[in-house]
């Protein structure tokens, strides 16, 4: 999903869970990610009719333009490569977390396709929309229907970004969010959930020392708020033990010594690959 997946990514990563992270890139609307994980499910291969060239750069509609490339045959061993990469973690998944960023969508006029990023094709060649409560509720059941018919164990977690779409307008992103909000809350049932980041950051989180100076993205201490809220809620106790060693570990990997050659450096390095060596042997996933 959004930029903010990232974020709550990024401290799984840190904390070495087993996760995969916006195979195609940021995504930010419901469409969007209900044709990767359509695609995914069904086992898509992207074709040379997938792709366009656009200021010397191969994209495409599907994905955002990190994936984009200089080369049209790298840019679709890369399209296919994570399409593959996201059935296998749909199968394999214990939680699907789904941030929506908005509800706004641009439609490109040739195809009739709405897409996921416009790569600046310029903007005569769109027609922006707002995807209403019943089209959300539908594409997100969509996304629902997919997942279970992958993996029916997985539980699925719906999550709106607390990023506000300002371009779009203060007026239009709140539109936009409502409705988001909406149509997740008419799926709900024991193993379709809502994290309500969006709340957090809105209602709790009100002074300017959340955001960055962009006064849009949440700060570090936001995240970590947010963080720290949905870790008490989905992470069990006997993980944030395993969590708190993983800490310890990290930190002692940025440490720096003031003499590498001393005895009692030596001892500290022997004492940090111990700990590295006890917790990838209880979980063999794990590297540092």
């Amino acid at each position: 999903g959004s930029c903010f997946s990232e974020n709550i990514g990024e401290k799984l990563d840190y904390f070495k869970f087993q996760n995969t992270q916006n195979p195609f890139g940021i995504l930010f609307h419901p469409k969007a990610i209900e044709i990767l994980i359509s695609n995914a499910v069904n086992g898509k291969q992207y074709s040379n009719q997938d792709v366009f060239n656009q200021n010397e750069q191969w994209h495409s509609f599907d994905a955002h333009s990190r994936l984009s490339s200089n080369s049209k045959d790298d840019l679709l061993n890369a399209l296919n490569t994570k399409v593959q990469l996201t059935s296998e973690s749909i199968q394999k998944a214990t939680h699907v977390i789904i941030t929506l960023g908005t509800s706004w969508v641009y439609r490109f006029l040739e195809s009739d396709k709405v897409v996921a990023n416009c790569h600046r094709v310029p903007q005569k060649q769109f027609k922006k929309e707002l995807l209403n409560v019943e089209d959300i509720s539908k594409s997100l059941q969509n996304i629902i229907n997919l997942i279970e018919r992958a993996n029916h164990k997985a539980i699925i977690l719906f999550t709106v970004s607390p990023v506000r779409h300002l371009k779009d307008g203060f007026i239009e992103n709140t539109l936009a969010k409502s409705n988001l909000i909406s149509a997740i809350h008419t799926l709900l049932n024991i193993k379709v959930l809502y994290f309500p980041s969006y709340e957090i950051m809105m209602d709790e989180l009100r002074d300017y020392r959340f955001y960055n100076q962009d006064m849009i993205h949440p700060s570090p201490l936001a995240i970590n708020y947010i963080w720290e809220k949905f870790q008490s809620i989905w992470i069990s106790d006997e993980s944030i033990k395993t969590m708190q060693e993983v800490e310890t570990i990290q930190k002692g990997n940025q440490h720096k010594p003031f003499n590498q050659n001393s005895e009692a450096h030596q001892r500290f390095l022997q004492n940090l690959n111990d700990k590295k060596d006890q917790i990838s042997f209880r979980f063999p996933h794990i590297k540092f």
